[in-house]
């Protein structure tokens, strides 16, 4: 019997339902198919069977890497890797369909990673994800809510975000302490560009550090008070950084470029 590593945040799924229920988000017959930390390859097995053209499986966990060869077929690549250090581009020239139930302890290190090096052109055509249901809730938060923040802002910069639902711990072994999320995201065709997303992060983490307190110290900080600035934006100074939508910060950032280059 296959036992879960807490170092690795492994949590296998074996719900068939939700299994079903990831599978059906989108087809993939014919599609070229990667998936982040297949596990016991409950989820892999699944997605075989709706004949994908490939599947590319990155599993960490050498053992386990070893343990899904059982499954392979000429459609199956295995890489024993780490996600963080993986180049997601070398693997086609095609958009692939990225299915992960991501270890809870990297998830939002691995989306952040994927967005800030997004080229223009997307290397994906769907990311069907699961997070703890706490990080899912940051991620698809809307501002003027407590849960919206940077990770909120940096994900709908480049994704549309599709909370598909949540999901308990009976649905995994060993069974996890909270709740997850199923999110399904896909490229937006338009958004605003920025130069470098480390300024866009840079941003929200200097606004973010003090999100109880007004806006007039932060924007002092980057700023430096800029008076003409702010007629520009026309935002009270009063307001919180959970007020101002996404698309100031991505013009704040934006602005912050112009005054470094």
């Amino acid at each position: 019997m296959i036992k879960a590593k807490k170092s690795l945040g492994q949590n296998f799924l074996i719900d068939k339902n939700v299994i079903d229920r990831i599978i059906k988000t989108v087809p993939i017959t014919n599609r070229e198919i990667l998936e982040v930390g297949p596990g016991t390859g409950n989820l892999t097995k699944e997605i075989l069977r709706s004949n994908p053209s490939k599947i590319y499986l990155i599993e960490k966990d050498i053992f386990l890497a070893e343990s899904l060869k059982e499954i392979i077929n000429e459609k199956v690549t295995i890489f024993n890797d780490d996600i963080l250090k993986f180049d997601e581009n070398s693997l086609s020239k095609n958009k692939i369909i990225v299915f992960g139930n991501l270890p809870y302890n990297i998830s939002t290190e691995i989306l952040t990673s994927w967005i800030t090096n997004l080229k223009n052109d997307y290397w994906f055509s769907d990311l069907i994800l699961m997070f703890q249901k706490e990080v899912a809730d940051r991620i698809i938060a809307q501002f003027n809510t407590s849960a919206y923040g940077r990770l909120s802002i940096l994900a709908n910069w480049r994704l549309n975000i599709n909370k598909i639902c949540d999901i308990s711990p009976e649905s995994f072994s060993p069974r996890p302490k909270i709740q997850s999320t199923l999110i399904h995201f896909t490229p937006k065709k338009n958004y605003i560009e920025i130069k470098d997303p480390i300024n866009l992060e840079k941003i929200t983490r200097i606004f973010f550090s003090h999100r109880r307190k007004m806006l007039k110290k932060p924007f002092n900080q980057i700023f430096n008070g800029n008076t003409d600035l702010l007629k520009k934006f026309n935002f009270d100074l009063n307001l919180r950084p959970q007020n101002l939508d996404f698309d100031t910060y991505y013009n704040l950032t934006i602005e912050y470029e112009k005054l470094r280059s």
